[in-house]
């Protein structure tokens, strides 16, 4: 199973155009995903950078014929012409997916510094070795202390899933909203974390998850995965995104890299590659 996580920054490049189709064509140059874990897209969003109100979710599913499209959106406000602008993180599988579960993250309040809600979408992907919970986020930039609240929810809904996991459902229903279908043994956890790899909120993920990129590259530094092109953000690039596994998944992992060449966004995608 391949699957690529990308800060899509609502498919903006560096040349400041708004193109979806670049992104799902320089996704499928770098490895023909089987599942894609986008975070920062738009729905009906005029006031971002570049943008016209597209419906990024749909102009990325049709680059990605016979895949399902599954979204989060942390923002949903008032576009200002009666209609609803919505921004979050896409999972779009060609793999079934059974339950998706979206989880709204913690936004504690904070005088005068920026800020947005959160959230993080789940799905349960049938893996061609069995079910894996696929999970991404984007956490928030300004405030580290928004960012380790959010990080402890991450951390207790990961210890939630995998109690599931071996506990017995009910029988009580075969179909409906109870029925019980069954929580993935394994997971994965990708995204746009906005921390760099010292931050001590690193290693209290570090406590619940395993980082794929130290398991296929023998521990090795994390490459550059923002600013690298554009300084919009700041002079020197660093790495602020990651794909964390669970213990029982790491033997899986293949391989996995970053793309630096890329500029269809202010972030480069991460891609991984798990035995089947």
């Amino acid at each position: 199973m391949r699957l690529i996580s990308w800060n899509i920054q609502w498919c903006r490049g560096i040349d400041g155009n708004v193109d979806p189709a670049r992104i799902a064509r320089v996704a499928r140059e770098l490895c023909d995903p089987d599942v894609c874990c986008f975070q920062e897209v738009a729905v009906n969003f005029p006031a971002l950078a570049g943008g016209a109100g597209e419906n990024q979710i749909e102009m990325l599913q049709a680059q990605f014929p016979g895949y399902s499209a599954h979204f989060a959106w942390a923002v949903d406000v008032p576009d200002g012409g009666g209609g609803r602008g919505r921004f979050g993180n896409l999972i779009l599988s060609r793999l079934p997916v059974q339950r998706v579960l979206r989880h709204s993250l913690p936004w504690p309040p904070e005088d005068g510094v920026p800020s947005m809600p959160r959230i993080a979408i789940e799905a349960a992907v049938q893996a061609p070795w069995g079910l894996v919970s696929v999970t991404t986020t984007h956490l928030e930039y300004y405030s580290a202390r928004q960012r380790a609240a959010q990080i402890e929810r991450l951390c207790d809904i990961e210890s939630e899933r995998s109690v599931h996991a071996i506990t017995t459902p009910s029988d009580a229903y075969s179909a409906g909203p109870f029925q019980p279908l069954p929580r993935p043994a394994s997971s994965i956890f990708a995204g746009d974390f906005n921390m760099r790899p010292d931050d001590p909120l690193a290693a209290r993920m570090l406590e619940t998850w395993v980082d794929a990129w130290h398991v296929a590259n023998a521990g090795g530094p994390h490459p550059p995965t923002f600013c690298l092109h554009g300084k919009e953000h700041g002079p020197s690039p660093y790495c602020s995104d990651y794909v964390l596994v669970s213990r029982n998944l790491a033997p899986r992992i293949a391989s996995m890299r970053a793309d630096l060449e890329t500029q269809a966004s202010d972030h480069q995608p991460l891609i991984v590659e798990f035995r089947s």
